[in-house]
Parts: C-alpha cells; structure tokens; sequence
C-alpha cells in the first residue's frame, strides 16, 4: 500500500517550485492532494497532466492577499472531501529591493512579510486544525528557510518572518500534540525553483556553494521528500521538528568557504 493512501492534503502555493514538487509527491503516494492556487485553468492542466499516472490533485482557489479565500480554500476542502489529514502551508514571498538590513530595510516590506509569511500559516492552520481535531490525527508541514534559522546581512524581514514560522511551528506542535496533530518544518537552502535561477547571478550562486558542505544547490524534490517524511506514519513520534534540507549549509566554520576554496 502506498504511504498516504486514503488521506487528503492540501499544499498552498502548490502550482510550481517546492509546493508543485510536494503536490505531486504526496499524490503519488496516494493522497488526494488539494492546491491552493490562484490560477486554477493552468493548474487544472497541470491536474489533468498526471491523471494517468493515477495522481489525485484537483485545485482550489487560494490568494494570500486576498484573507478571506483562506476560509473559502479550507471550505473547498471540507465539503468536496469531508476530511483534511495533511496541510502543507508553502506559501512564501520575499521583498528583496525592499528588504535590506535594519536601517535601510522598508518598513512597510518589514510588516508585510511578517503579514504574510508569518500570517498565512497562523490564519490557514487556525482554519485547519478543527477539522484535524475532529478526527484526532493530522500533520502540518510548513515550509520555512534556512534564513529563519542563520541570520544574514540583508533581508531582515524575511529571516524574522521564517524564524517566526520556526515558533509558531512548535507552538503548534506542543499545543495540540494530545489531539494527535503534529506539525514540523521544513528549511530549504539555496533551491534550484525557477523563480530562484531566474534572480541570482552565477557569481551569488558559486559564492553561497562554497558554504554548501554537499556541494550542490538543493531541488524542489528534495523537499518535497522531507515534506512526504512528516506526511507520513514513518515520523508519527515526530513533532515539533525544525529540519533543515540545505546540504549542510551553516554546519562549518566561517572558515569552511576558504579552505575548501584553497584545496
């Protein structure tokens, strides 16, 4: 039997990079997997795409600036399924030209990351986590960074923002674990997303490998992987976790870089 048969998720963000990667590996599972999308024709075709290879995934309309289409997502859900095992809140947005360091950062970008980031995975698990109740077992993953966990000298909000997700995680966890709800992270590294190849120059890219113990930049399947692990009854006495999925990044010295870079 496959790991996730007869279960239902829902993975926001889901129509490309790490949330189209945890989608289509929870589906190919056996979940049935709902995605949180705004463009439901492109993801209904991306849906139709994998129905031969017997992948269960049907969108529902999901817009983090619009509030109120979380309550309406997590609706969708309930009444075409009546149930909600996995939740795999994945949206995430930064502001990079806007967000610097301390001084010169926008603060109105500040205070919308954290809005954001931080506010959509309270508001959807809020929304979620009574129904879980309902029938005494779920799992939560959210998708946060690495930049929650190793401060850097540029995008202060968006590093605030996943350290909060990092908490907000636990809380979570400890809260309704006597539910049998757990709820852990995942801290993606440098991944190779389109959106991320798209922005950074080789330069930036060959600088950040050279902190990167395994010497590679990470995939969207890797972290999809890691989503699937807490997914599933393998991590059953598992919650709470903060995993870090970023090739050792942060595991050396500050050093690391210079003497692998003399070798």
């Amino acid at each position: 039997m496959k790991r996730l048969q007869n279960k239902v998720a829902l993975v926001t963000s889901a129509s490309k990079g790490i949330g189209l990667a945890c989608a289509l590996r929870l589906a190919e599972e056996g979940a049935k997997v709902y995605m949180g999308v705004r463009r439901m024709e492109d993801t209904q075709k991306i849906c139709d795409e994998y129905k031969d290879q017997g992948f269960e995934m049907i969108p529902v309309f999901f817009e983090a600036m619009q509030e109120e289409s979380y309550a309406s997502m997590i609706d969708d859900v309930m009444t075409q399924a009546g149930r909600l095992d996995i939740l795999v809140n994945n949206f995430g947005v930064g502001r990079p030209s806007e967000d610097l360091d301390l001084i010169r950062s926008s603060e109105k970008a500040f205070f919308d990351l954290l809005h954001l980031n931080l506010g959509s995975v309270y508001r959807i698990s809020k929304l979620a986590i009574p129904h879980m109740i309902k029938n005494h077992q779920g799992s939560i993953i959210n998708i946060s960074s690495i930049g929650g966990s190793i401060p850097d000298v540029t995008r202060i909000g968006y590093g605030v923002s996943k350290a909060a997700v990092n908490n907000i995680t636990q809380q979570i966890a400890l809260q309704y674990a006597r539910e049998n709800i757990r709820c852990n992270a995942v801290l993606p590294g440098l991944t190779a997303t389109d959106a991320a190849m798209n922005s950074m120059p080789d330069s930036f890219v060959a600088s950040f490998l050279s902190h990167v113990p395994l010497n590679r930049m990470g995939k969207p399947e890797d972290m999809a992987n890691a989503a699937l692990f807490f997914a599933s009854e393998e991590s059953s006495y598992i919650t709470g976790h903060i995993l870090e999925v970023a090739g050792g990044y942060g595991l050396g010295t500050p050093q690391y870089a210079d003497v692998v870079g003399r070798a």
